[in-house]
């Protein structure tokens, strides 16, 4: 049985300050599925994330869109915010790595996971980020 929330809101900030109370609540490791299509938040979520695990502060999060794999260390946990969106085949995937950067304390983050169905199956957590209007999102967490 899944348990599932939705939240609203209404602002860039609004979705950072949801990412830093949803980071409290994100004990490693887990693999966190983001969905969500361009421009949803996904990025402007990992912000607050991160910034609850004082692993980053938001002004240093961006999107991993070309470097693929961006990573955060706090004290805590390790976030990897990773974009599959430019990956395509699984042995691009192969290549970059990412079972050996599941430990104990880490956290991975991956935005277009659902491209590739070990992800759907692995995740310990789903966030789907929906765009309803320019500044309102509706976002839907699943563990």
């Amino acid at each position: 049985m899944t348990n599932t929330q939705d939240f609203t809101t209404h602002s860039a900030e609004e979705t950072t300050a949801l990412g830093r109370t949803l980071a409290a609540k994100i004990l490693p490791p887990k693999l966190v599925l983001l969905r969500g299509n361009l421009g949803a938040g996904k990025t402007t979520l990992v912000k607050g994330i991160a910034a609850g695990f004082e692993a980053a502060s938001e002004d240093e999060v961006t999107s991993p869109t070309f470097t693929l794999i961006h990573e955060y260390k706090g004290p805590t946990a390790t976030l990897y915010h990773i974009d599959l969106y430019r990956v395509d085949t699984q042995r691009e995937l192969e290549t970059l790595g990412l079972d050996d950067l599941m430990t104990d304390n880490s956290i991975l983050l991956i935005e277009w996971g659902e491209k590739f169905p070990r992800f759907i199956r692995e995740r310990n957590i789903e966030i789907s980020l929906e765009r309803v209007e320019e500044n309102e999102r509706i976002i839907r967490v699943s563990a």
